[in-house]
């Protein structure tokens, strides 16, 4: 297991809504879907475009900048023009804390 960080508190994000983090220089986007977070590289593999702003839709993100997809379990790209996957986190709930493991 990698090291956890605390990054949010349950209940700061709205469902449906995500979150930019910088952990380390790494940047990463949070999100809260319908109760379960999930946390991916906020670059998308396009062009780099803020995933952490994107319209979420169940558990696939869509970047703001060219509309690509990612699946936020697997990140997997699911629609173009990103073709590369992003990375994702596992995310845990220790009380009312979110820690992801980097």
């Amino acid at each position: 297991m990698g090291d956890l960080v605390e990054v949010a508190k349950v209940g700061e994000l709205e469902s449906g809504q995500g979150k930019f983090i910088d952990v380390d220089g790494k940047e990463i986007a949070l999100f809260n879907c319908e109760g379960q977070y999930y946390a991916v590289d906020n670059e998308c593999s396009h062009v780099g475009g803020p995933l952490c702003e994107g319209e979420i839709d169940g558990t696939t993100v869509t970047c703001p900048w060219h509309g690509a997809e990612f699946d936020l379990k697997s990140g997997e790209a699911i629609a173009p023009p990103a073709e590369e996957c992003i990375n994702t986190y596992k995310v845990h709930i220790d009380g009312d804390l979110i820690k992801i493991e980097i």
